[in-house]
C-alpha cells in the first residue's frame, strides 16, 4: 500500500472562457487547474511558492500528462486533487486526479526538479523538507 506524503483537494468552478466551441473544456486548461492545486498545497504545508522564490529557489516543469476520461463543462464544480508520495531530493513527482460529484474527469501528473536562478539542479531548502517531513508523520 503506498503512503501519501503529501495531498490537498483545490475547488474549481469551470468558468465560459474555459470552454471551447463544442461546450467542453479546452485540454490545456486541466493543466492550469493542476497548477492551482499544486501551489495551493504549498500553501497549506506552510512554504509559499512565493517564498520559495525570494530564496531564489524555482520549480520549472520537466515533463507532464494528463488522460481524459469524461468532459467537463462550464460552470462544473471540479475536485483537483494532488498528491506527492515521495519525499523530494531534487524533483517532485506530483499527481493529480480531477472529478466531478465522485465522477472521475481527468488524471495526470507533473514533474518538476529545485533549480537556483542561475539554473542550477539543486536540493530543496531545508524548511521544505522538515515540513514535508512533519506532514508524511501525520
Amino acid at each position: 500500500m503506498c503512503i501519501i506524503m503529501l495531498e490537498h483537494t483545490a475547488k474549481i468552478r469551470v468558468r465560459y472562457k474555459e470552454t471551447d466551441k463544442m461546450g467542453v473544456v479546452y485540454h490545456a486548461n486541466y493543466f492550469t487547474w493542476f497548477e492551482i492545486a499544486r501551489i495551493e498545497l504549498l500553501d497549506v504545508l506552510g512554504c509559499p511558492y512565493l517564498e520559495l522564490e525570494k530564496q531564489d529557489f524555482l520549480l520549472p516543469v520537466l515533463s507532464c500528462q494528463a488522460s481524459f476520461h469524461l468532459p467537463a463543462f462550464f460552470d462544473d464544480r471540479l475536485d483537483v486533487i494532488v498528491k506527492i508520495e515521495k519525499i523530494p531530493m531534487v524533483k517532485i513527482e506530483a499527481s493529480y486526479i480531477i472529478s466531478r460529484s465522485g465522477d472521475l474527469i481527468a488524471t495526470g501528473s507533473t514533474t518538476h526538479a529545485f533549480i537556483s536562478k542561475a539554473g542550477q539542479v539543486v536540493r530543496p531548502p531545508r524548511i521544505f523538507i522538515e515540513l514535508a517531513k512533519l506532514k508524511f508523520k501525520n
